[in-house]
């Protein structure tokens, strides 16, 4: 048997929806199913303002821009996370004031975030990883004792909450994912999340290039020009279109990823003595995006790789801790420890997960995993 890591999950609708896209004569963005998609956001959620970016990280990259990062402008980011959650703001100048990750999932520590805040502090980070909500009352109340932007990256976040809130809803400023290997995909695609009512306006000129294009789309102003800063940051219609045929799909998607998500917690609660299974606190809901491991140190976790791959499971470690990757450090020299996201660099490690896994796949899996642990 051969399980890959993921599978990318098609609906049907997708080439309807793009040859629909391809006939309307409109692929350049910002049409009907950028609209659709949007809408479905902002009615399902009740977020302010969405717009569709090209990816997650342009959507980090338009948050930088539009708190206007500076150089000399501190950023808090926790190090384990993927590098464009600190890359988005390094490149206006900012200073990343890495922080480290919780003893019980790999979430920022909220209790050290304020002893990292200083004078030039502007902004802090928050990563929901695998989709389970940060303590967001903590940091909101940080943010506002201090006068802070808060930016959640919610990338495997979709459809997760905090206390009954949407996750990418409750900072000034979120983002989502599309990349394939999350629970609803265009690809490449991501969205920014305006929670701000002040930032909308401009939200909206640096998605259209730094130009007002978008008022005078509606009817707003006569003629648009060269307003701002801004990009590209717009996708295509047809990276509208597929996106929509998945969102149309949510619920039934999540239902899904959820049941394959117990049956494996389930199937391993016999060996949760031996390994760390995922920890989802009471403030938080599951959107089963992703499920992983985390092992008793690093040569466990290299033993588990090669023992899954000689079963034909193809299973995987995830982020490298930033705050030691070869580009910080050849920035800063001075590190400081980060016991947690070293821990979970070293030893988490992610089995296969995707809608389509079959339920003998998943006992295969379970029984495999199982069957490691009984050595130990």
């Amino acid at each position: 048997m051969k399980i890959p890591f993921n599978q990318p999950f098609l609906t049907g609708k997708e080439t309807e929806y793009i040859e629909k896209a391809v006939k309307s004569g409109q692929l350049s963005g910002n049409g009907r199913f950028t609209k659709k998609c949007q809408s479905f956001f902002e009615n399902k959620y009740n977020f302010k303002k969405t717009l569709l970016t090209t990816s997650c990280t342009d959507a980090l990259e338009m948050c930088s821009l539009l708190i206007n990062i500076q150089p000399g402008d501190e950023v808090i980011v926790p190090s384990y996370t993927f590098v464009s959650s600190a890359l988005a703001f390094i490149r206006q100048g900012a200073k990343i004031v890495f922080a480290d990750s919780s003893s019980d999932n790999p979430n920022i520590d909220v209790s050290k975030i304020e002893s990292l805040i200083s004078s030039r502090t502007k902004a802090i980070v928050v990563v929901h990883y695998a989709g389970v909500a940060v303590d967001m009352d903590i940091v909101m109340s940080l943010a506002e004792k201090y006068s802070l932007f808060v930016i959640e990256d919610a990338a495997q976040a979709i459809d997760s909450y905090y206390k009954g809130k949407p996750l990418g809803g409750i900072g000034h400023l979120g983002t989502f994912s599309f990349h394939e290997t999350k629970n609803v995909i265009s690809g490449e695609g991501g969205m920014l999340i305006i929670n701000d009512e002040k930032l909308i306006d401009r939200a909206e000129i640096i998605w259209e290039k730094g130009t007002n294009r978008t008022s005078f789309f509606r009817g707003e102003i006569d003629k648009y020009g060269w307003v701002d800063l801004g990009s590209s940051f717009l996708p295509s219609e047809v990276i509208a279109a597929f996106l929509y045929a998945q969102i149309e799909n949510l619920d039934v998607i999540q239902n899904t990823r959820k049941k394959i998500w117990n049956r494996y917690y389930d199937g391993l609660k016999g060996v949760s003595d031996k390994v760390k299974l995922p920890f989802i606190p009471s403030y938080a809901t599951n959107n089963a995006h992703m499920f992983y491991l985390v092992t008793n140190s690093e040569t466990e976790r290299n033993e588990l790789i090669s023992y899954l791959k000689e079963k034909g499971i193809h299973s995987v470690f995830h982020y490298l801790s930033l705050h030691k990757s070869t580009y910080y450090t050849s920035l800063y020299k001075e590190q400081n420890e980060l016991l947690y996201s070293d821990l979970y660099t070293d030893r988490l490690l992610r089995i296969p997960f995707f809608y389509n896994l079959k339920e003998e796949e998943i006992n295969y899996i379970i029984s495999s995993l199982n069957s490691f642990y009984k050595l130990k």
